[in-house]
Order: C-alpha cells, then sequence, then structure tokens
C-alpha cells in the first residue's frame, strides 16, 4: 500500500511546491510594480471659472463613468469584489479625502495617467480610458471634484488576490495601468462637441477598457466566466450588424437590444443613458465608421 501511495504523495508534494514558487513570484511581480515611480510633467491646468465649466465637468464625470466606481456625490464605494482575483474600491474623492495630497494637476495625472502622489502608480485606476481627455475637459472635472461637500466616507481598499496576482504576472489583469501609457507632456485638445464622427471617436475612448483598443470585443480582463464577453462594437456580425442608430440609443437609454434582451448587468448603461442625443448620435457615427473586423461571438 505504501509503495502506491508514495507516487501520489511526491506529485502531490511536487505539486504544491510549484504552485507556491508560482504564487511567490506573482507576489514579488506585483509588488514592485507598485513599488515604480513615473514622472508626469504635463503642463498646469488652465481653469476658465464659468458656470459653462462647472457644468460640463458635473456631466463627464458622469457620462464618462467616474460616478460608476467613485458614487454619485465621489465618497467612494466598493466597485465588485472577485474572490481570489481582488476587489475594487473606488475611493473617496471629495476634498477631505484627498486634501492637501491632491491639488488640480496632481489630480489631472491620476486621470489620465494612473500615477498619484509622488509618482506612484494607482491600483485598477482606468487611466488608459482617460489618457487622451483634453486640457480642458479634464480641467473641468477636477473643478467638479474640487466643489463637492466634503465627505469623511471609508469605502475600504482595493487589493490584489492570489488569483489575481497570477493573472498580472501573465498579462491577463491590468493591476497597474501607468506601465501602459506614455507619460510625455503634450497638450491634448478635443473635437467640437457636436455628433460627428471625430466626437464621437473622443467619446468612444472610455469603451475601450472593456471593449478592446479596437473595439472589436474581448473578454474583458479578470472577468469571471459568468461575466460575458464584451462585444464587438464593429458593423460585422460578430456584432452591430443590422442595427440602426434608433437601436443603438435604445440600447443605451433603455438597456434592451434591438431583439428585446436586456443587456448583461456588467455593462454600465445607466452610466451612459445619461449622455445627450448628440453624443450617443457621434458615438453612432464613429461606430458606425470602423471597419468590421471580427471579433468574439455575441452575447
Amino acid at each position: 500500500m505504501g509503495r502506491i501511495f508514495r507516487p501520489v504523495a511526491i506529485a502531490a508534494g511536487v505539486s504544491f511546491a510549484a504552485v507556491a514558487a508560482l504564487y511567490a513570484v506573482a507576489w514579488q511581480h506585483s509588488e514592485s510594480a507598485l513599488a515604480q515611480t513615473f514622472v508626469v510633467k504635463d503642463a498646469p491646468l488652465v481653469f476658465v471659472g464659468d458656470d459653462a465649466e462647472a457644468a460640463r465637468g458635473a456631466h463627464l464625470y458622469g457620462v464618462l463613468g467616474c460616478v460608476e466606481c467613485h458614487g454619485a456625490t465621489a465618497e467612494g464605494k466598493p466597485v465588485f469584489d472577485a474572490g481570489p482575483v481582488g476587489r475594487v474600491v473606488g475611493s473617496n474623492l471629495t476634498p477631505a479625502a484627498l486634501g492637501s495630497r491632491y491639488d488640480a494637476d496632481t489630480m489631472a495625472a491620476a486621470i489620465r495617467h494612473g500615477v498619484g502622489p509622488g509618482g506612484r502608480p494607482l491600483r485598477f485606476m482606468p487611466a488608459d480610458d482617460f489618457k487622451n481627455l483634453s486640457d480642458a475637459d479634464t480641467a473641468s472635472i477636477v473643478r467638479h471634484l474640487q466643489s463637492l461637500p466634503p465627505s469623511a466616507n471609508q469605502p475600504g481598499t482595493t487589493t490584489l488576490g492570489p488569483v489575481g496576482r497570477v493573472l498580472y504576472l501573465f498579462g491577463k489583469l491590468n493591476w497597474v495601468p501607468a506601465e501602459h501609457i506614455d507619460h510625455a507632456p503634450r497638450v491634448r485638445t478635443a473635437p467640437a462637441s457636436a455628433p460627428t464622427v471625430e466626437y464621437g471617436a473622443y467619446l468612444a475612448q472610455v469603451c475601450t477598457g472593456c471593449h478592446g483598443v479596437d473595439l472589436a470585443g474581448q473578454r474583458v480582463p479578470g472577468t469571471p466566466p459568468e461575466i460575458p464577453v464584451a462585444r464587438n462594437l464593429m458593423m460585422h456580425a460578430t456584432g452591430l450588424q443590422g442595427w440602426t442608430e434608433a437601436d443603438f440609443i435604445r440600447v443605451i437609454r433603455e438597456g434592451r437590444r434591438p431583439d428585446g434582451s436586456e443587456l448583461h448587468g456588467f455593462m454600465p448603461w445607466r452610466v451612459y443613458a445619461a449622455m445627450t442625443d448628440d453624443e450617443l448620435r457621434a458615438i453612432w457615427l464613429h461606430l458606425s465608421a470602423l471597419p468590421t473586423l471580427p471579433g468574439p461571438p455575441k452575447a
């Protein structure tokens, strides 16, 4: 009997040692990533200071998805808990929480570079979606945040679990977005706010984190199997082929596809439903102009 169990015990021991070694490497890799520093030297934000700027900032805070993670009043909140993958918490962004650590330009670096005070990277901050946000729009969002009532809310801390660390090791999880962003200083401008292809492309930047850089769809990095893949947003058979502008706007306004099926709750359509008709038309025009590349199956 002992001869039978001995090889099993050896195999189990070897497997355990391999898993332990893999986790040790993954842990060191993920911790080293957080120890990096990044230099951001964008020009200081310039504020107009009028009511239009304030209104623009409040609007963008909502429709660009900031509200989805940080809450309507930016007090912060838990976003999701994926167990061994990790737990994501949106930070409190009100003046009471940011205090003297974040001036206007530090806030801009966090939004567009995923970099916090002292050049340290922020965890899971989707700065890839905002890296091309114009200087004026960034200033308007910062102004909105600085005008909010202070809150002492402590929503918790973002953590990376053992599975998440391994996923990050193999490039399957964007734990430190600052690693993939060009931090060279540059002037950022936006097309005129109008129902045009150009303005649609500008707004659709916030879609790339889930639907992929080319918007051909993908499995959102780090999501469990029960979350469907993000759909191809092109006029392709795996995407929006056969849809009309009215179909697209109805999906965003009501959360229902043309066939009557409901969007999965992971898709924050209620956030984007606050976009104006012109903004949604602009995005539709941009999607309509994309090349029809194949993507993942419809979901």
